[in-house]
Formats: C-alpha cells, sequence, structure tokens
C-alpha cells in the first residue's frame, strides 16, 4: 500500500525556511501580496532558493503543487 503525504501550509513554510506557526503564516500573506502578471517564485520577496524550490514544485507537479497554489492564490 502506498502513503500519500499532503502538504499543509504550514509545511510548505517551514520548507521554505519560514516561520510556520499560525500567526506568522497570516502576518506573512497580510504583508506579502503579488502584482498581476508576476509568478509566484518571482516574487521579489523570495531569497533564491525559495524561489528555485517554489518553481521546480510547480512545474514538476510535485506533492508540493496543490499547497503552492493556495498560497499563490492567498496573496493576491
Amino acid at each position: 500500500m502506498m502513503f500519500l503525504a499532503t502538504q499543509t501550509l504550514d509545511m510548505l513554510f517551514a520548507q521554505l525556511g519560514l516561520e510556520n506557526d499560525e500567526l506568522s503564516v497570516k502576518r506573512f500573506i497580510q504583508q506579502h501580496k503579488i502584482q498581476t502578471g508576476v509568478l509566484l517564485f518571482e516574487a521579489p520577496f523570495w531569497n533564491a532558493s525559495q524561489s528555485m524550490f517554489l518553481k521546480e514544485a510547480i512545474y514538476e507537479d510535485a506533492d508540493w503543487a496543490e499547497v503552492i497554489d493556495q498560497l499563490d492564490t492567498m496573496l493576491r
């Protein structure tokens, strides 16, 4: 039997090296917005490794893709 892990927003923040408690996640989303036409991984507030992780996860449709899409929507 194969186990598929479900990634969560707090797990994504931890993966990105960001504080991942509920208050920190909410604060990050309130303080950061992405302009129309800018791809999530192109946002200026990511460092190079965060941007690369997001880009690769999106293009490879990795396990993280769904929660990354959720974050993208929240930042718009």
